[in-house]
């Protein structure tokens, strides 16, 4: 496999607090990657710094091997956060915002990706009427449209009913398996990853424990604090 991304020496702070502190990381063309750890563990900041909406406080991301990617390639990057922020407008104008920042209006398109999340049938409602889980798949919708290269995944189904995350889990597994997007999905939801995902890295303290295949991750941990992790234990 190619190598997409390659996190060498990273370290990242606020307020001079560190929150990150990863020494390397490669992540790989067309695989679904997925990070587990408790909330604080510095996982949503690591996904901000793979769309290079932030810039590390020390260390070199590399997308496809540039350190500074310009903006047509981090267009091939999307992000869909745990708490998505909609329009007060409907499903379709919601879905279609980002192309019609691009200039690149589709409403076949738009109308086809709506219909693939569930929610033809409120096209034209409001977006703020609906459950948290149908709001949730609008946003994966929006991110889809733009046919991205790279998903980065935020908590996607936390606290969301049994449905909803059936529905979004096989919309993830068909984005990577059918059209090859590379997927990063960043869970506390072990069972999520261990369906999902075929590598699976720990985060604890802002630090990667341990990195690995998937039935490896769970069935033959290398670190005891993994071990601990999988077996639901508190291990922070």
């Amino acid at each position: 496999m190619t190598t997409l991304f390659h996190l060498s020496h990273i370290r990242h702070n606020y307020n001079g607090r560190f929150v990150l502190d990863i020494d390397d990381l490669a992540i790989q063309r067309g695989e679904l990657f997925a990070i587990v750890g408790p909330s604080g563990a510095g996982k949503s900041t690591l996904l901000r710094l793979l769309n290079f909406l932030e810039s590390p406080s020390a260390g070199i991301i590399r997308y496809k091997d540039q350190a500074t990617p310009p903006l047509d390639l981090t267009r091939q990057i999307t992000t869909v956060f745990q708490h998505p922020i909609l329009l007060h407008r409907s499903v379709h104008e919601n879905v279609e915002y980002g192309l019609r920042l691009r200039d690149q209006r589709n409403d076949k398109q738009v109308d086809e990706i709506i219909a693939r999340v569930g929610l033809a049938a409120f096209a034209a409602s409001a977006a703020d009427s609906l459950s948290g889980g149908e709001r949730q798949r609008i946003a994966l919708a929006r991110a889809l449209v733009l046919n991205p290269e790279v998903l980065l995944l935020d908590e996607p189904t936390a606290n969301l009913d049994p449905h909803n995350v059936s529905l979004i889990e096989s919309i993830i597994r068909e984005e990577n398996e059918q059209r090859g997007t590379t997927i990063l999905l960043v869970t506390h939801n072990v069972f999520q990853a261990k369906r999902l995902a075929q590598r699976v890295g720990l985060m604890l303290n802002g630090k990667l424990i341990e990195v690995g295949a998937t039935k490896d991750f769970f069935e033959n941990p290398k670190d005891e604090r993994t071990r601990k992790f999988v077996d639901g234990e508190m291990i922070y």
